[in-house]
């Protein structure tokens, strides 16, 4: 019997195997997918999120990836605040296909057996404890996988999460998001791509909208993220008209996307908040955006991922060691309530601001007089000086 099975191969799931694998556990991951696969995402690793595969020795697997010093909001209305991480401090943009390939390569060579192109279909119960997974096997077969611990790192749409009734849509605000990569797409400014003496300076940028935002991000080889996020279900009928109308008409955007090239289909994904009753269940862990997920608005998606893996891989290890009581899932809920509970908080908080124009000018004017309060957010919302 495997030690513990991960379902997922995404960020979450690997940097998981990778630290049960170095703890000396057998760790098999399954994913659907074959790697490299396209996700959409804002393409951003922050900087706390960095540091994190700083401290595991995995800041290679963002090689090539461009350096991302700072973030930039607009309001549409004149109000635009730009906000540098200290010195020192960066993020990097690449693309996600990119990344979790990397990820997976690493994992590998740390040991982890990864399958892929393997369905999971659900939890295998037992006197309600999750002692394996049920799977379509590439061949073609089913059959039950048994495992003394599972990790679900299977995404914000988490079949076994689902199972068991630990995750739903959140109530609201509901969005979607559409996204694409786009060639030929000219600097903003100051902002953006910028050249600064012989350095090009990356900025993450957010454009808030009446009824939508957009984020920016470019990335290497001369391409840029371009994704909106809205709640008019009207306009996802169409998502190429969407974000092409959304990026064109804008009176801040439209020159840098006159001569654009969306090179492929546009992705869509939502509803995009998803809750959680817990984080765990007998015999089971989560870990990433199966364990909650909020609109990307702040680039810390990642950060999520990487410290939630780490902090279910532990949980797995107290329960392989037999160190934790008998109420050990609930030791999880605990550890990600005390790591994340601020940023929670931090970026309800922006989502509600995102649904008033008016506040986000008046939070744009104060940020304009007052540069130390962006600083901080911007800092805040980076996860600067976290690990």
């Amino acid at each position: 019997m495997i030690d513990v099975l991960v379902s997922g191969a995404g960020p979450a799931g690997t940097v998981a195997a990778i630290v049960l694998a170095r703890a000396g556990v057998g760790v098999r991951v399954l994913d659907r997918a074959r790697f490299p696969r396209d996700k959409l995402c804002g393409d951003t690793v922050n900087p706390g999120a960095m540091a994190i595969l700083g401290r595991l020795g995995l800041a290679h697997i963002t090689a090539g990836a461009l350096p991302v010093h700072g973030m930039i909001v607009t309001d549409g209305s004149g109000v635009r605040c730009a906000g540098r991480y200290p010195d020192n401090v960066e993020g990097r943009a690449l693309r996600r296909c990119a990344l979790d390939a990397a990820l997976v390569g690493a994992a590998r060579r740390e040991g982890v057996e990864i399958e892929e192109g393997v369905l999971v279909h659900e939890p295998e119960l037992a006197h309600g404890r999750v002692v394996g997974l049920r799977v379509r096997h590439p061949s073609g077969r089913d059959l039950c996988m048994p495992a003394r611990v599972v990790i679900a790192a299977d995404g914000a749409a988490s079949r076994l999460a689902r199972a068991l009734r630990l995750s739903s849509h959140a109530r609201g605000p509901r969005r979607w998001a559409v996204g694409g990569y786009f060639s030929d797409v000219a600097a903003e400014g100051d902002a953006g791509l910028r050249a600064a003496g012989s350095e090009v300076q990356v900025f993450g940028e957010m454009h808030i909208r009446r009824g939508r935002y957009i984020g920016i991000a470019p990335m290497p080889g001369g391409l840029t993220n371009a994704c909106v996020v809205t709640a008019d279900r009207i306009a996802l009928r169409d998502p190429a008209t969407l974000l092409q109308s959304s990026l064109r008409t804008d009176p801040l955007l439209r020159s840098r996307f006159a001569r654009a090239r969306l090179l492929s289909r546009p992705v869509c994904l939502g509803p995009l908040a998803v809750t959680n009753a817990r984080a765990s269940a007998p015999g089971l862990l989560l870990a990433g955006d199966a364990a909650g997920f909020v609109d990307p608005m702040t680039g810390d998606g990642l950060r999520f991922a990487f410290k939630g893996a780490e902090l279910a891989a532990r949980s797995a290890l107290a329960l392989l060691d037999r160190r934790d009581p008998l109420d050990f899932n609930d030791s999880l809920d605990r550890a990600r309530a005390r790591e994340f509970a601020a940023k929670w908080r931090f970026n309800r908080a922006l989502r509600s601001l995102v649904g008033s124009p008016a506040a986000v000018r008046v939070a744009g004017i104060g940020a304009n007089a007052a540069p130390w309060i962006l600083a901080r957010l911007i800092h805040f919302a980076g996860d600067v000086g976290r690990q």
